[in-house]
């Protein structure tokens, strides 16, 4: 194997009151794609606002690029030695082209006012000739889809001339086509001599871009194995510091699974079409299908956020007509979107104020002064009973991992005792851990009479909590299917057929 480009050595990182990153090491080699693995916590994203030269590592570490220590003194500093890095947002700017998106980093780093717009042109050109996508340079960032906003992204790490790229959950937001997608300009990049630093949580999609894996756990180096040689199961392991396999929680309902909710021929221009369904108590039925199937709009229209077309929705047998969230929560139902940190919490509130806010009413006296007594022991109940960690009331949510924040939305929901709970990506971008144990929240829920509905773009996670799988494409009902020996397969040819 060639020179590593990059190899990091005894790297701590020390914040007030805690210890993200302890003695930790990691490199690769040009060409490379090298999986940074853990549990959500584990200092992954430390590490890598230390590789991007945003954060300076504790003294004694080593950052060695190309066989030299360096110290880098900023993110353009990070650049210019060879490492960009896509975030999950991209860090684009929507109001700028795709030519002024991949030149501006030169523009900054030249401390020029005016781009030379020939130049620009050309290089953003080239970048995306390479990605072999139809792309205009001219475009502008926020019209276009996320896939193509990730295309723009890697682009402006060609045109960098980036030796090593980042790319920190890149397919959280993409359909499955549009991951195959990744997976090919992958390969290209990695024909280039350049080096991937892959971060991510799906285990088929590690597996599949991986050669190597580090392991991270409680911000300390645990091992660096080979993808070949390792088994899933070994790796889950060797993050989670325990064992832990695929549970099924099919089939653990017990009597009579009554209808509660039942949509007929719901229409939404441009979303939806004639979407027919049952959801019963005690049973998780499970939504799924390719992204912009019109899944996450039809649950959004049953909750009230928009108003649909026509078509009826149907409580215990009478209709009931529902124009608003407050109307869906008087009517017994709530949503958990997909998004946790822009739609489900406000991170700068407490753990707290975000579980017990669509019920605040319950702690306030007559002249609406609330009770902090009864609302802090509220809270302590549901951060106990779903394991919130760390579990004081009075952190803020912006201060907890993935998996802790969305079982924070979880309790802020369940809290409201509905009798229908619907949930989007309940896992997006949650460690394997924190996976299952909200796989196993959700299976309580459904077992103490609740309908769940639970829309994933995971076919695994799927199959293992669904009792019924509703199939969406194009926007109308595909299939619903008993979810008895159903494989992946069969729920694919739905989605496409």
């Amino acid at each position: 194997m060639s020179e590593k480009f990059l190899e990091l050595l005894n790297i701590s990182k020390t914040f007030p009151g805690v210890k993200a990153l302890d003695h930790v090491k990691f490199d690769i080699y040009p060409g490379e794609v090298h999986a940074l693995v853990g549990e959500n916590g584990a200092g992954k994203s430390t590490l890598i606002k230390i590789l991007s030269g945003v954060q300076p590592p504790d003294e004694g570490g080593r950052i060695i690029i190309e066989g030299k220590e360096v110290h880098l003194k900023g993110p353009m500093d990070a650049i210019k030695r060879g490492i960009s890095v896509i975030y999950q947002d991209f860090s684009l700017f929507s109001n700028l082209t795709v030519a002024e998106n991949i030149g501006i980093n030169e523009m900054i780093e030249k401390n020029q006012r005016i781009l030379p717009w020939k130049e620009v042109n050309r290089k953003a050109k080239e970048a995306l000739a390479f990605l072999k996508t139809d792309i205009n340079p001219q475009d502008m960032v926020g019209h276009l889809s996320v896939a193509k906003q990730q295309m723009v992204a890697i682009a402006a790490s060609v045109a960098q001339k980036a030796k090593m790229i980042i790319m920190d959950e890149p397919t959280s937001a993409l359909s499955r086509s549009e991951v195959e997608r990744l997976y090919e300009i992958i390969e290209d990049l990695k024909k280039q001599n350049i080096a991937i630093m892959f971060v991510g949580h799906k285990m088929d999609e590690l597996y599949h871009v991986a050669d190597r894996f580090t392991v991270f756990r409680d911000g300390q180096y645990v091992n660096t194995v080979d993808a070949k040689q390792t088994a899933e199961s070994e790796l889950i392991s060797m993050m989670v510091g325990r064992k832990i396999e695929v549970q099924s929680y099919l089939g653990e309902a017990k009597g009579e699974k009554k209808a509660v909710l039942r949509v007929e021929n719901l229409c939404k221009s441009g979303n939806f079409k004639d979407v027919t369904f049952e959801a019963r108590a005690g049973e998780i039925l499970g939504v799924t299908g390719l992204v912009g199937a019109g899944r996450s709009e039809t649950m959004q229209t049953i909750f009230g956020i928009n108003t649909a077309d026509s078509g009826k929705i149907i409580l215990d047998g009478q209709e009931v007509h529902i124009h608003s969230p407050k109307e869906a929560l008087d009517h017994g139902i709530a949503y958990i979107p997909e998004s946790r940190q822009t739609q489900g919490l406000i991170l700068k509130k407490t753990i707290r104020d975000n579980i017990l806010l669509p019920q605040l009413s319950k702690y306030a006296n007559a002249f609406g002064i609330l009770n902090n007594a009864k609302m802090r022991d509220a809270a302590n109940q549901w951060i106990e009973m779903l394991d919130v960690r760390p579990g004081d009331p009075n952190n803020l949510a912006l201060q907890l991992s993935g998996g802790n924040q969305q079982k924070v939305v979880l309790a802020k929901w369940i809290s409201t005792n509905a009798r229908v709970l619907i949930v989007d990506e309940p896992t997006n971008g949650v460690d394997i851990g924190a996976k299952d144990e909200i796989h196993k929240i959700l299976r309580d829920i459904a077992n103490q009479g609740t309908a769940v509905i639970m829309v994933s773009s995971e076919l695994v996670e799927v199959l293992a909590c669904s009792d019924r799988v509703m199939v969406m494409r194009r926007g109308r009902v595909a299939g619903i299917l008993d979810n008895k020996d159903l494989t992946q397969e069969q729920i694919m040819n739905q989605s496409v057929s």
